[in-house]
């Protein structure tokens, strides 16, 4: 158990942060009149209950249910669940200070560019040794706030400056590539883009915490929006797609957390950003396009264009050698069909970086589930026009042999992980309000500083 120390010199209420089996203990400890409000109120300090503290001049604080075990999401309601405006400091011994700081701003937050809002959430003041989690759900944050962001005002263009100015934040280098040289070098990728009259752009993130250190390399796809192309969606599937960015995001968050924490690597990411639209221009069935690699696709399906956008950017990141690649993408409704909403589907080609990925996610509470890169539904990609096409004919497997698709891009010894995530709650939870959601982003970040020998704030 921590003890929860408030920064100095900020007038703030306490927050009791209570278990369970605690109940009668925490009851004993106040004035009698205030144990007595509590037990007929019937406080049982259930996950996320809330009961103010009376005084006789208005509040003397309030307390928290911690239910059985220990959450961050049981802080995830409390900054709209108390008084609008009013301040507070977590008081007395807690199992996790850090995991409350950081259930309590993602809990605070809310997307608000477009909507009127008149009432102030809660604050809570830092405890001493909790900047990491406050960084952390900062990064969270601003990854939701892109994911949220309609289409009409987060196009190519703008995530592609959104990734140089994180770049520039935070002492790192930027490239845009656009235009004809982004047709050159990202052929495939060029061609998902040339349906919309918001030219694509790839953005190119450098850091450089130790030069000596290992190369990380992040890609993400950064799909604006997606009509579905010439094979278009339904209307009904088409309502969301402002969040076809959110692999994108969700490295870019991840990037956030590396730089702040300075870990000891060398950072790349990559993010492709376009808009799958409906023109003249655009790609149509039965092309066959060239990607970086120099394998040729013939395309299957305009609605399958993430991992036309991923492929490009894969080649480019083997050929940097790097230590490890992560990829992030809002590739496969298969993927949602098999683990719901709540839980990314991981791929990978390498065990231990599949099962430091799995314990990280277990650790900070980011789940993640392996599925397999199942070998005998490689031929499904197989096309009579082209070296590969860029679906299986078989209704069958989608997530799976997405990624199958993006492992010819990959070669055999590259250690290599790809994360298939929806980057939304449905609906609104404790610490999950409805909207954008960076999945995996906490548990990349657990991981990576596990890989560079623990963390280092």
């Amino acid at each position: 158990m921590a003890e929860a120390k408030p920064a100095k010199g900020i007038a703030s209420l306490p927050l009791h942060a209570v278990i369970a089996a605690d109940v009668p203990t925490f009851l004993a400890g106040l004035p009698d009149a205030t144990a007595a409000f509590l037990r007929a109120s019937g406080f049982a300090a259930k996950p996320g209950e809330i009961a103010l503290l009376p005084h006789e001049n208005g509040l003397a604080g309030a307390a928290i249910g911690l239910g059985h075990e220990t959450s961050p999401w049981h802080f995830g309601s409390a900054a709209w669940a108390l008084p609008a405006g009013s301040r507070w400091h977590l008081a007395g011994r807690l199992p996790d200070p850090a995991q409350a700081v950081l259930g309590w701003h993602l809990g605070a937050y809310r997307w608000l560019r477009h909507k009127h809002q008149d009432r102030l959430p809660a604050e809570l003041v830092l405890p001493s040794g909790c900047e990491e989690s406050a960084m952390i759900a900062q990064a969270i944050c601003a990854a939701r706030d892109l994911i949220n962001m309609p289409a009409a005002e987060l196009g190519p263009q703008q995530l592609a400056e959104a990734a140089a100015g994180l770049a520039q934040r935070h002492g790192g280098r930027a490239e845009i590539i656009a235009d004809q040289a982004l047709s050159e070098g990202f052929p495939c990728m060029a061609a998902v883009g040339a349906g919309s009259p918001r030219k694509p752009h790839l953005a190119m993130l450098r850091w450089e915490g130790v030069a000596a250190g290992p190369l990380i390399v992040l890609c993400g796809k950064g799909v604006c929006f997606d009509t579905g192309g010439v094979d278009i969606k339904p209307s009904s599937a088409m309502l969301r797609m402002k969040k076809d960015m959110g692999g994108a995001a969700v490295m870019l968050a991840v990037a956030e957390m590396v730089m702040r924490a300075r870990l000891p690597i060398r950072l790349l990411v990559l993010i492709g950003a376009v808009e799958n639209a409906v023109s003249g221009h655009a790609m149509r069935p039965m092309d066959v396009l060239r990607t970086r690699k120099g394998l040729r696709v013939e395309i299957g399906n305009t609605d399958a264009e993430g991992r036309l956008v991923l492929c490009d950017l894969l080649q480019f990141a083997t050929e940097q050698k790097p230590a490890m690649i992560l990829d992030a993408a809002t590739l496969t409704g298969a993927a949602r069909v098999a683990l719901g909403p709540d839980l990314p589907a991981l791929f990978s080609n390498d065990d231990a970086l599949s099962e430091g990925l799995l314990r990280a996610g277990l650790a900070v509470r980011d789940p993640l589930w392996r599925l397999p890169l199942h070998d005998g539904y490689d031929v499904w990609l197989d096309s009579p026009f082209a070296d590969m096409s860029n679906v299986s004919q078989k209704p069958m497997a989608g997530a799976v042999t997405a990624a199958l698709f993006l492992r010819r891009f990959v070669p055999e010894g590259q250690p290599w992980a790809h994360l298939d995530v929806y980057a939304w709650n449905d609906a609104a939870r404790p610490g999950r309000p409805e909207g954008g959601e960076a999945q995996s982003a906490r548990a990349i970040f657990e991981m990576l500083q596990n890989f560079t020998g623990g963390k280092v704030m």
